[in-house]
């Protein structure tokens, strides 16, 4: 009996090894996303709505459609059939712990005497990892919203984008939500959903950004969140993006990242560890810019 995954393998087969490898250097030099020839047949199951979508004949014609001027659009399709979303409430909770106990005493302090105060959801999907920051913010900072603090929040997908700045979410995610904070920052929104208040909106600018491309702010940020993004790169690309951030973190930040990644090259010698996949810029090493 032949397995789904045998059959993807097979249809894969009209899928040519040129057309992948073409297919995958689009991808790295577009989005830094690292392909392996393991990847095939995923990435022609994944990619085969796509064609159809597109009322494209093949992969040969769709890579020739990927290189036509005004297909942006495009291959932001491209990188979100590629990648996934997997995102909810307060995942990871120990770096929220941190935020709370390691981050907030300090931030509290400085927002209340008059300073800025800035936080990165650098890959924020649908926006759940922000609202996770701007709750936790808010619990310990009931007044933040009126005082120089905000959450920046990005991601490559404009239509994910979008999501995340309405802020509405089915009520099954409210699970991930502890209790007092659903009393606090959440409401009713029809039958089966529930959105954030405005008090949590009001704390996040929501943005597209694609990480591998220049970055059009400065920062420095006193936390940045950057999880599960790099586990898609290769370790060139992970390398840079590491030393990115920890440019932008000012001294004494915290860079939060996914648990199955760990910081290397050349941001390894200026961050020490601040907790279960949380780096702490050391003293000394400098923050570039204000924003």
């Amino acid at each position: 009996m032949t397995t789904a995954p045998d059959k993807v393998a097979s249809e894969a087969a009209g899928f040519s090894d040129a057309e992948f490898r073409q297919l995958a250097a689009l991808a790295r030099s577009e989005f830094g996303l690292s392909l392996a020839e393991s990847k095939k047949p995923l990435v022609f199951s994944r990619l085969s709505k796509r064609l159809k979508a597109r009322n494209v004949d093949g992969f040969s014609a769709y890579l020739k459609l990927l290189t036509q001027p005004g297909e942006d659009a495009e291959k932001l399709e491209l990188i979100s059939a590629l990648t996934t979303n997997v995102t909810s409430f307060f995942r990871e909770s120990h770096h929220f712990h941190t935020l709370r106990e390691e981050l907030m005493p300090e931030l509290s302090k400085t927002a209340r005497a008059g300073g800025r105060v800035r936080l990165w959801s650098s890959a924020c999907s649908s926006g759940q990892e922000a609202y996770s920051i701007a709750m936790t913010v808010l619990d310990c900072l009931p007044e933040a919203s009126k005082l120089n603090v905000r959450i920046l929040a990005t991601d490559i997908d404009p239509a994910i984008v979008r999501r995340a700045r309405e802020g509405r979410y089915h009520a099954d995610e409210l699970a991930g939500i502890p209790e007092g904070f659903r009393r606090k920052w959440t409401r009713a929104s029809g039958p089966d959903h529930f959105e954030m208040i405005e008090e949590a909106k009001d704390l996040i600018t929501f943005g597209e950004l694609n990480l591998i491309s220049p970055w059009p702010f400065h920062g420095p940020f006193d936390a940045i969140f950057c999880r599960n993004v790099a586990i898609y790169f290769d370790q060139e690309t992970q390398q840079g993006l590491w030393k990115a951030l920890t440019e932008k973190l000012r001294q004494e930040g915290i860079l939060f990242i996914g648990h199955s990644e760990r910081v290397s090259g050349p941001a390894a010698g200026i961050l020490s560890t601040a907790g279960v996949t949380s780096y702490r810029k050391c003293q000394g090493a400098a923050a570039t810019g204000k924003n």
